[in-house]
């Protein structure tokens, strides 16, 4: 009879035999809390993206600035019309400086019922003119 019960015990299934010394399996768990993750700053960056291009990312304080118009004069070079309280001031803007090229009434600026935009040939003559003006 021993030699009945010798071979019993490689009869049965290993995970039998096992004592209760599972290993959780926590890869799944990982996986799931590191995508988990990434989609919420995926939508935390997607919504910061948004919110910027709609120009609202930028609270206005009173609109105290306006930009009425600018022309480009050179590959980063700009004429820009800047709308101060009273006051429009024509500055040329380039990579790190700035220029006050004239300063002018409101008056004396087109209104927006002339249809004219900012950038047209309009604007070009007009401020063409004006710094013409101011040099004689």
């Amino acid at each position: 009879m021993p030699r009945l019960i010798l071979p019993l015990p490689l009869l049965l299934p290993l995970h039998a035999l096992a004592v209760s010394s599972e290993i959780p399996d926590t890869t799944g768990a990982l996986v799931q809390t590191i995508l988990g993750l990434g989609l919420i700053i995926g939508i935390l960056v997607l919504g910061l993206y948004l919110l910027r291009r709609a120009g609202l990312a930028r609270p206005q304080a009173g609109r105290l600035l306006q930009v009425r118009g600018s022309v480009a004069v050179g590959p980063r070079e700009r004429v820009v019309l800047v709308e101060v309280g009273e006051r429009v001031l024509v500055l040329g803007v380039a990579p790190g400086r700035v220029n006050a090229l004239d300063s002018l009434d409101v008056n004396e600026l087109p209104s927006a019922d002339d249809n004219q935009r900012p950038g047209s040939e309009d604007f070009q003559r007009w401020l063409k003119r004006t710094l013409e003006r101011r040099q004689s």
